[in-house]
């Protein structure tokens, strides 16, 4: 496979455009690399060969994340989070299966930034349900104009979705709820926005998103985390944060399979949730 990629790395003055020009110089592999990659991983737990996997598909994030700009939040952060799911893909990739990763990683990169969106967008959870979730992600594209929805379109939707108009109602009510402007209105020269009160540019809030996610993008990034647990404690974290939906185990599952107490599981968890923040954490200047 020649010499090792490294990851790109933000420095003092970067922006997330340059990170991106970056991103998309990361040579693609052919389907015949991709498989051999994969399989060192697979039979071998290569993490060099995890690594090259991720780096490669590193554009296919970007490009996803992108989609979802309209929801106001940084796009360092979608970028972030759609880089864990990515890493859920290629850890679950198979390469026997004749699919190649960028059509099986799609589904995890969506997945977690829709996880994101749903824990963050205006800081309340408008979606619970699955149902109320494709409501979500489908009321804006799916509305003709700036207008309130009328019943009879509303009435549409419904069909189309499959929910009830009314869920389809309190949803755009939900999502065009008023916000606050960060910056104060063009010509009023009378009182302060919320942006008087930030600090300087370096301080400013999206910038520091930007590098906490780039950080969390660097070599070492959630793998080599998880790889400076011992056993015990990665299995631990494994199952219970990484795990597919409906196969996590409990404090009291882990508890029996270790013959110890739920509370010392708890700890041991919490310990090493700790280590690995502090890995993740940005070196200090």
């Amino acid at each position: 496979m020649g010499t090792a990629l490294t990851l790109p790395v933000l420095s003092a003055g970067d922006s997330i455009e340059s990170y991106i020009l970056r991103v998309n110089t990361i040579p693609l592999l052919t389907a015949e690399e991709e498989v051999e990659l994969a399989t060192r991983l697979q039979e071998h737990n290569d993490l060099e060969a995890a690594r090259q996997l991720v780096l490669s598909h590193l554009r296919v994030v970007v490009s996803i994340a992108r989609g979802y700009s309209g929801y106001g939040l940084p796009q360092a952060d979608l970028i972030q989070e759609g880089n864990i799911g990515l890493m859920k893909a290629v850890k679950r990739f198979e390469p026997d299966r004749g699919v190649r990763l960028f059509s099986f990683a799609v589904h995890w990169i969506k997945a977690e930034i829709h996880e994101y969106i749903l824990r963050n967008w205006r800081l309340v959870r408008v979606a619970t349900t699955k149902a109320q979730r494709k409501l979500f992600f489908n009321l804006r594209s799916m509305k003709t104009g700036f207008a309130a929805l009328t019943h009879k379109e509303a009435q549409q939707i419904a069909d189309d979705l499959g929910v009830k108009p009314e869920e389809v109602l309190e949803m755009e009510t939900r999502m065009s709820g008023q916000d606050v402007a960060l910056m104060a209105d063009e010509g009023d020269d009378e009182g302060f926005a919320p942006i008087d009160w930030l600090a300087d540019h370096e301080s400013e809030p999206g910038r520091a998103l930007e590098r906490r996610a780039f950080d969390h993008l660097q070599s070492e990034g959630l793998q080599g985390a998880l790889e400076s647990l011992d056993e015990r404690s990665r299995r631990i974290v494994e199952t219970r944060w990484l795990a597919d939906e409906g196969e996590s185990l409990t404090l009291h599952d882990l508890a029996a399979e270790y013959n110890v107490s739920a509370e010392r599981i708890r700890q041991i968890e919490v310990k090493a949730l700790q280590k690995m923040k502090q890995l993740l954490l940005p070196a200090t200047v």
